[in-house]
């Protein structure tokens, strides 16, 4: 495994003081499962940006390229979120500057289109090359890739109510519709026939997989993979609207009355 790097683990430590630091200062009340899902974005972003995954990314293999992307967008950001009390984000909603800008990027349809237009962007060759060969490139888009993922999932999982969640039917349209920019990203880099960033021309491959191989398999792992994820989340929201829904209708009962009638009774 190669040497853990600085930045990432500087980035790790600053993000768990900065939310220890809070909650000690504040004296408020933090959930476990808030800092259980806190830490494990954190664990997450250790994972996809160290050892064998980031191994494999640096050696030129495009698959553990892409598990790095969809981790540190799909899996990072709704932890955060989950993790992160209504509190903690209060005080920074005071400023009306921020307030108001806040409202707009986390507003569905341009989180949508934030989050979408950035992971097409940085999938075309002129992009994708230089974020390969440029460290700093890279790491920057490392960082977008969480911070345009965090503003796409904010209408799904909206931690503070000045800024709402979408409601259960509209949570999964949402997230149907994220199918949509997903499969007109991966499918042409899936069905290409010929390699399409140099890059992993350039040198051994890992594993004993040709670039072609690698890169469809890479293509499937975000058409397929991240469309079942998207799925999976699509089906655990329409369960929690149908439990509401159940809840939210008032059961019925039947009582016989003195006359021999029927009675329905609301409770």
């Amino acid at each position: 495994m190669k040497d853990l790097h600085p930045s990432v683990m500087a980035g790790l430590l600053g993000l768990a003081l900065l939310y220890c630091m809070t909650w000690a200062r504040a004296r408020q009340r933090v959930h476990w499962s808030q800092v259980f899902a806190f830490a494990g974005s954190l664990a997450t972003i250790f994972i996809a940006l160290n050892g064998p995954v980031d191994s494999l990314a640096d050696d030129r293999m495009f698959t553990a390229h892409m598990l790095q992307h969809l981790l540190l967008a799909l899996v990072v950001p709704p932890l955060l979120l989950l993790g992160t009390p209504e509190w903690m984000l209060r005080p920074l909603l005071r400023r009306p500057a921020v307030r108001r800008l806040t409202r707009v990027i986390t507003y569905p349809l341009v989180a949508f289109a934030i989050y979408n237009s950035f992971l097409a962007i940085i999938h075309t060759q002129l992009v994708f090359e230089r974020m390969v060969r440029d460290e700093g490139v890279h790491i920057s888009v490392h960082v977008l890739l969480m911070v345009t993922g965090t503003i796409m999932w904010w209408p799904l999982l909206s931690p503070i109510p000045a800024l709402p969640r979408l409601s259960y039917p509209a949570q999964t349209l949402y997230l149907f519709l994220l199918l949509i920019p997903m499969a007109a990203v991966s499918a042409p880099i899936t069905l290409a026939q010929d390699v399409i960033y140099p890059w992993y021309l350039e040198g051994p491959h890992p594993w004993g997989l040709t670039p072609l191989a690698d890169q469809v398999l890479g293509g499937l792992l975000m058409w397929v993979g991240a469309g079942l994820y998207f799925m999976s989340v699509f089906s655990l929201m329409f369960v929690r609207w149908a439990q509401r829904e159940d809840r939210d209708d008032p059961g019925m009962a039947r009582q016989v009355v003195g006359n021999g009638s029927l009675q329905v009774l609301q409770w």
